[in-house]
C-alpha cells in the first residue's frame, strides 16, 4: 500500500488526504503497531482504529476531527496529539478520553477552539488558557504533559480544588470594524464572568446609596424647616419681651406662623 512507512512497531501514513483510516492499514498493521501517525490527512472519523489494540502513541495532528469524534478503548495509549483539528466541546472530549484511554499521560490540543490559546486567537488570553489547563487536569488527573508543557505540582493542586468550576468558557465577542481596538479590549474585560458579577454587585450598592441619599435629603430638608421655625419663634419671643409684652400670648405674626 503506497504511502505507508513502517519502522519496527511504528506505522506512519502521513499526508495522504484520506478521509478515513484505510481498511488495509488496520488489517495489516493493527495487531502489532505501538505508534501510529495519521497526521496531515482529512480524517473526520476514527473508524477502524479499534484494530490497533496495542497502541501507545497516536498522532492525529492537522485533520478534520470534530466533536463527533468517537475513540475506541485503547488501554495502553499514553500519548495522544490532536493539534489543529476542529474540536470545540472540551468536556465531551475529556469524558471520552477518561473512559477510553486510562493510561494517558501526554495530551496536546493546540490549534482547536477547545484549547483557548492566545497565540492562535485574539479573543483568548493567558487567564483563559490557565482555566483550560485547570479543567483538563481535573478531568484527567494522571496527565504529565499538556500541550507540550509539563504539568506542575501547583497546577495539580489547583485542579483538585477549583478544576470542577473552570469549565465555563468566556462568550465569544465579535469585534466589528466600527469598534476601536482599545474599546474592544475594554469590552472583553467587561464581558468576563467575574467582572460582570462585580459590576452587578456595584450597581446594587449604588442603587441602595441613591435610595439612602433620597431619604437623607428629605430628612435634611425637614431639619432645615424645623430650624427656621425655631429661630423665627425665638426672634418673636425676644421682640415681645423687649416690648414689655407677655411672651406667652400669641401675636398676629405667631398666629400666622402657627397656621402655616
Amino acid at each position: 500500500m503506497a504511502g505507508i512507512v513502517v519502522s519496527g512497531t511504528q506505522v506512519s501514513y502521513i499526508g495522504q488526504d484520506c478521509r478515513e483510516i484505510p481498511e488495509q492499514l488496520s488489517r495489516d498493521y493493527g495487531h502489532f503497531a505501538k505508534r501510529l501517525d495519521l497526521s496531515f490527512n482529512l480524517l473526520r472519523s476514527l473508524e477502524g482504529l479499534s484494530a490497533f489494540r496495542s497502541l501507545e502513541e497516536l498522532i492525529l495532528d492537522n485533520n478534520l476531527l470534530g466533536d463527533d469524534l468517537v475513540l475506541p478503548r485503547l488501554p495502553h495509549l499514553h500519548t495522544l496529539t490532536l493539534n489543529k483539528n476542529q474540536i470545540t466541546d472540551l468536556e465531551h472530549l475529556l469524558d471520552q478520553l477518561a473512559k477510553a484511554t486510562p493510561a494517558l499521560e501526554y495530551l496536546s490540543l493546540l490549534g482547536n477552539v477547545a484549547c483557548p490559546n492566545e497565540l492562535v486567537s485574539l479573543e483568548k488570553d493567558e487567564e483563559d488558557y490557565k482555566r483550560y489547563r485547570c479543567f483538563v487536569l481535573h478531568k484527567l488527573p494522571n496527565l504529565k504533559f499538556l500541550d507540550a508543557q509539563k504539568v506542575t505540582r501547583q497546577e495539580r493542586e489547583e485542579a483538585l480544588v477549583r478544576g470542577a468550576f473552570m469549565k465555563v468558557v468566556k462568550p465569544k465577542l465579535e469585534r466589528t470594524s466600527e469598534t476601536p481596538l482599545g474599546e474592544w479590549q475594554k469590552l472583553k474585560v467587561l464581558k468576563r464572568p467575574a467582572v460582570v458579577g462585580i459590576l452587578a454587585k456595584w450597581r446594587e450598592v449604588c442603587r441602595s446609596k441613591e435610595a439612602f441619599k433620597v431619604q437623607e435629603y428629605g430628612l435634611q430638608k425637614r431639619l432645615q424647616v424645623t430650624d427656621i421655625l425655631e429661630r423665627t419663634m425665638d426672634t418673636v419671643l425676644v421682640d415681645r419681651t423687649a416690648a414689655g409684652k407677655s411672651p406667652h400670648s400669641p401675636s398676629s405674626a405667631e398666629g400666622c406662623l402657627m397656621l402655616k
